[in-house]
């Protein structure tokens, strides 16, 4: 597991990480989201060791990081820095050559990616060759061909398609199974919510919310619902306690103030007729990001 624990940072005077704490766990992928200048790369840079905190400490595995700890992770930078005129596959070997890897590892491990990530027909290719997306799968090959121990990712899923995002997908999942902990900052808050298993949510430098995805979506829930009756679901306008989001024929979103208002709903539905559904309604990670952000 890697620990961030309460990390300041400050830039010519001005904070820009205040008291950042959050865990990464072994076997999880965890989403790191927040606005442009939220915060997110500059700890993700100290996690790294590319820059130095003011105060914090990171863990790995409940022992403070060294400098050969940090040899040993994976980096992806969100700008790409791949050598651009060196063919794509000599350069993952090399790339795994540095970091200790033995030639015949080296060469395995870059079929292999090469392989998972569709670029294996690409191995002779030169990086400025490429396409975007396929320059963005390459940077993903260079972060995990010395088969890291805990992955740091920044934007990994930028440029992709949907079906080159599975493919990214796959691979990561795979490193996740085998206990390797996996963040990856992202602004598509539909890919996080898809993909990762837990979040960190960031603004102004302060961590605003992190835990497990799904407990994160119940914790925000409130007390909005979604319904679908056997009849038109207009009536509910004129219910007490009852705030009406939307509503299309049997089908509606709505708020009560109380447990027992939504219980008195459910009591007058089944009077009226058959109820098809009636459920709370979990938010998605926008709605929830825009209501800790503030």
């Amino acid at each position: 597991m890697l620990e961030v624990s309460k990390i300041n940072k400050s830039f010519t005077g001005r904070r820009v990480l205040r008291d950042v704490s959050f865990d990464v766990a072994g076997g999880r992928i965890t989403g790191f989201v927040g606005r442009n200048g939220a915060g997110k790369t500059t700890t993700m840079r100290i996690m790294l060791g590319v820059l130095a905190a003011d105060s914090g400490e990171v863990r790995l595995d409940k022992q403070s990081l060294t400098a050969d700890d940090r040899r040993r992770f994976g980096y992806m930078p969100e700008e790409r820095g791949l050598y651009p005129k060196m063919p794509i596959g000599e350069q993952l070997g090399y790339l795994a050559r540095l970091h200790g890897l033995s030639a015949s590892r080296a060469r395995h491990n870059t079929t292999d990616l090469l392989d998972k990530l569709g670029l294996a027909e690409r191995s002779g290719d030169r990086v400025e060759t490429l396409s975007l997306g396929n320059q963005q799968r390459a940077q993903v090959a260079a972060a995990l061909v010395h088969d890291p121990e805990a992955l740091i990712l920044d934007e990994p899923f930028s440029g992709l398609d949907p079906l080159a995002v599975d493919v990214v997908l796959a691979v990561l999942k795979e490193r996740a199974d085998a206990g390797v902990p996996v963040l990856f900052s992202s602004h598509q808050l539909d890919i996080v919510e898809q993909l990762c298993d837990d979040l960190v949510i960031i603004a102004d430098g302060t961590i605003r919310a992190t835990g497990d995805r799904d407990a994160l979506r119940r914790q925000y829930a409130g007390s909005t619902y979604q319904a679908t009756f056997g009849f038109d679901a207009g009536w509910l306008r004129d219910q007490s306690g009852v705030q009406v989001i939307e509503f299309d024929g049997p089908h509606a979103i709505f708020e009560t103030d109380s447990a027992d208002a939504a219980q008195a709903v459910l009591t007058r539905a089944v009077e009226r007729g058959p109820v098809l559904s009636f459920t709370p309604r979990r938010p998605r990670l926008a709605e929830i990001f825009k209501e800790v952000i503030q």
